[in-house]
């Protein structure tokens, strides 16, 4: 969760009145307030939340830390908060919130207008960089994080009441549209794109397709990191694309509209939207005029023939690499688009915070990014910048996860191999003759994306996690199926509540 949406929510209000309470009975049992923390427990079928303070009390009292735990619990059962308290070996204090206490809070969210009180104390405009997609590839299951992270934040902080923008912000300009320019003009040459001599209007169908789109980069890369020549060519390609070449530029929106419609959808199954479609293009004028700026204030400085700013500093533990805006051929650099994407924001949105949500192997680009962001005074002083890092999703032999040939594992394979699962799985189920076919399919859709984003939210986010898909489709233990339903059971009951009366209903008379 991020800090803009956090730091202002009022969401760690239970927490902190838990820690008190855990506080207040260290202190009782004459041990010092400091050693009272709580934390969520990482095992909830031992406990919602825990204590583990007495450890570190035992070393300054000398007394054993189940003793301690022990008396502490001691302290707390009987407080109407809590529903079980018990201390365990070595020395934890187990918690779980009554029933009455959780329901109570529970009527303080939701009542008759939904939401009974702002969750906010102070409204927020936040502009969220999720989703990763490039254009002219399809996505991968490394795309699947961000965008599933990104999805769950905007939410969040929309439900505290929030102002949330969220922009896929497309890698639409780099290499990779170079590269397939270059493969397209050695398979079809006669293109009207490709003739420097052509003064018309152009073709407003695109030449190829999304599937011919995703052969003609794979094999263009493979050519691209084989052959210098064509590397070299698909270079020039670029920077050609970005000074203005009229047939390029042309194919390019092709290649950008045909890229689009096929992420829209891949992003909609998953039950993510964006408010902004923008790309590193978008950006492309303000780059060169930003670069023309701090060349001429000196901020950015040539070096070995590209253009660059230093982001160094004296307190710095090891020297860092400067941000690369321009190479030496004249191509311009993400890191460039990077700092006008940052620019534009500020003044089109007037944002508190503008939060990238990328993979761990980011850190350096975004520190450099940050930091630049200041040397170069493009920052409104109240807009903070923040990056949220999350680990890879890998496969059951603990590497990134790969296709069983080897290769990156599409998103659309991946959907339809967990949508598949969750078809089979149903067949097991004794009521599945009652569906229709359209019924089995919105099921089996529901159940695999559910797969999907429980086995992605459920861990830490910045650890590296193992994606079983036996594991997380299974409909028993800490599974999206069986959030699912566990939710439709409590429907279930709710519903079958309001049929019975009021009295039975509290009288536990309800069979």
């Amino acid at each position: 969760m991020t800090k803009a949406v956090t730091n202002m929510s009022g969401l760690s209000t239970l927490e902190s009145g838990l820690r008190s309470i855990v506080e207040d009975a260290y202190s009782a049992c004459g041990y010092d307030r400091k050693f009272g923390r709580v934390t969520r427990s990482t095992l909830p079928e031992m406990a919602q939340y825990q204590s583990n303070g007495a450890f570190l009390a035992a070393k300054e009292y000398n007394v054993s830390p189940l003793e301690i735990a022990q008396q502490v619990a001691d302290k707390l059962v009987g407080n109407p908060i809590f529903g079980r308290v018990s201390s365990v070996k070595p020395g934890f204090v187990n918690m779980f919130l009554a029933d009455e206490y959780i329901v109570r809070c529970t009527n303080m969210l939701y009542g008759p207008d939904k939401i009974n009180f702002p969750l906010a104390s102070e409204k927020l405009k936040i502009i969220l960089d999720y989703g990763g997609a490039n254009v002219a590839k399809p996505l991968h299951v490394g795309h699947l994080r961000s965008a599933i992270i990104g999805e769950a934040i905007k939410r969040i902080g929309r439900f505290l009441g929030h102002d949330i923008i969220g922009d896929v912000h497309l890698g639409d300009w780099g290499l990779q549209m170079g590269t397939i320019i270059t493969e397209l003009k050695a398979r079809q040459p006669g293109l009207v794109y490709f003739d420097s001599e052509y003064k018309g209007v152009y073709p407003e169908t695109s030449p190829v397709s999304i599937q011919d789109l995703e052969h003609l980069y794979v094999e263009a890369s493979m050519k691209a990191k084989t052959d210098e020549v064509v590397k070299e060519t698909a270079r020039q390609a670029t920077i050609e694309l970005q000074r203005g070449h009229p047939g390029y530029r042309a194919l390019w929106r092709h290649l950008v509209d045909v890229s689009i419609t096929e992420l829209r959808q891949d992003y909609a199954d998953l039950g993510v939207t964006f408010d902004l479609w923008l790309g590193e293009s978008d950006a492309h004028d303000s780059a060169m005029a930003l670069m023309d700026r701090l060349t001429a204030e000196g901020v950015a400085v040539k070096s070995d023939g590209a253009l660059i700013i230093s982001i160094g500093d004296p307190n710095d533990a090891k020297e860092l690499p400067p941000l690369l805006l321009k190479n030496s051929a004249g191509a311009v650099l993400y890191a460039a688009t990077d700092l006008a994407t940052i620019q534009q924001r500020v003044e089109t949105y007037h944002p508190d915070s503008i939060v990238y949500i990328a993979d761990n192997r980011q850190a350096l680009h975004f520190e450099q990014v940050f930091r630049a962001a200041k040397k170069a005074t493009v920052l409104d002083p109240k807009t903070q910048l923040e990056y949220i890092p999350f680990g890879t999703m890998n496969g059951t032999d603990n590497k990134p996860f790969k296709t069983r040939s080897g290769g990156t594992m599409k998103l659309r394979d991946l959907l339809t191999a967990v949508i598949d699962n969750a078809k089979s799985r149903l067949q097991e189920i004794a009521h599945e003759v009652e569906y229709s076919e359209k019924e089995k399919a919105d099921i089996a859709r529901m159940v695999g994306i559910a797969t999907i984003k429980f086995a992605d939210l459920s861990g830490y986010r910045t650890k590296d996690y193992v994606f079983d898909l036996e594991q997380f489709s299974s409909f028993e233990g800490y599974t999206g199926p069986y959030l699912l339903y566990s939710t439709v059971r409590a429907y279930s009951i709710l519903n079958k509540a309001h049929k019975e009366s009021s009295e039975d209903w509290i009288t536990g008379n309800l069979q």
